[in-house]
């Protein structure tokens, strides 16, 4: 705990600002609502302008804080610098990087093509690693910084028909172990979240067949899927000073999926 401050203040992230990737819904609308809620000025970031907006708009009409969108492919180097250089334009410099965007691509291994493995490892893997090498160093220079990845539990278990996305977060975890190390002296915590079934848009085939979703909750311990609020307080958590000691961590909220 901080000196001098309550438990529960340390959990407060006034006069940060974050930017969440694929933050215009799902897990990333919840995330960036959340931090906003917390104290954090916000930067959306989609593929999407009218999502964007829409979701930036609401967080600032629903906490009071300082948000802005921006558009960009963050699988493409180029528009990953625009981006944050038209973020911190806006807001200034991030404190706070929660790498959320993914996409996901089901089917058995000889049934995918090339360009399918590709892509999801691009959007889940790539992005994080370009996000990060550019706004992490800015971070360590001030002293100060967060990068929250998002994971999953498919980060250490297989399921079958999944070969793109567990490779892609099984390499997330070990990304986020790497730049943990790296940044460990300059004041830079680097964590993911790992989450278990949620009711996202991307689980939506899952959702709407009674077989899948009852295949699924006959793994989880508490026998439900996640509510999206769910996902809040892990993120508040490990954006602030509260988890100051916390980094190189991977943080499950699977409802019991991976103690077994």
């Amino acid at each position: 705990m901080v000196r001098g401050m309550s438990v529960l203040d340390t959990f407060r992230l006034d006069g940060k600002r974050a930017l969440v990737t694929g933050g215009a819904k799902g897990l990333g609308r919840v995330i960036a609502g959340a931090l906003a809620e917390a104290g954090a000025d916000v930067a959306v970031v989609s593929r999407t302008a009218s999502e964007s907006e829409r979701a930036a708009l609401e967080i600032a009409a629903q906490t009071g804080r300082r948000t802005c969108y921006s558009v960009a492919d963050v699988t493409k180097s180029d528009e990953v610098s625009a981006m944050i250089e038209q973020v911190q334009g806006d807001l200034g410099p991030i404190d706070i990087l929660v790498n959320n965007a993914g996409i996901n691509t089901r089917g058995l291994t000889q049934d995918l093509s090339e360009e399918d493995f590709d892509a999801v490892v691009a959007v889940n893997l790539k992005a994080p690693f370009l996000c990060s090498r550019l706004l992490g160093p800015q971070m360590c220079e001030r002293g100060w910084g967060r990068v929250i990845n998002l994971g999953s539990i498919l980060s250490v278990v297989a399921i079958a028909g999944r070969a793109p996305y567990c490779s892609a977060k099984a390499g997330v975890a070990n990304l986020t172990r790497v730049l943990a190390l790296e940044w460990a002296q300059q004041g830079v915590t680097v964590n993911a979240i790992c989450p278990g079934p949620f009711g996202t848009d991307m689980n939506k085939p899952l959702l709407e067949d009674p077989e899948k979703y009852r295949s699924f909750v006959s793994k989880i311990p508490m026998g439900r899927w996640g509510e999206l609020n769910e996902i809040a307080g892990s993120a508040v958590f490990l954006a602030s000073d509260a988890a100051s000691f916390v980094t190189g961590s991977m943080l499950y909220v699977d409802g019991g999926w991976t103690a077994q």
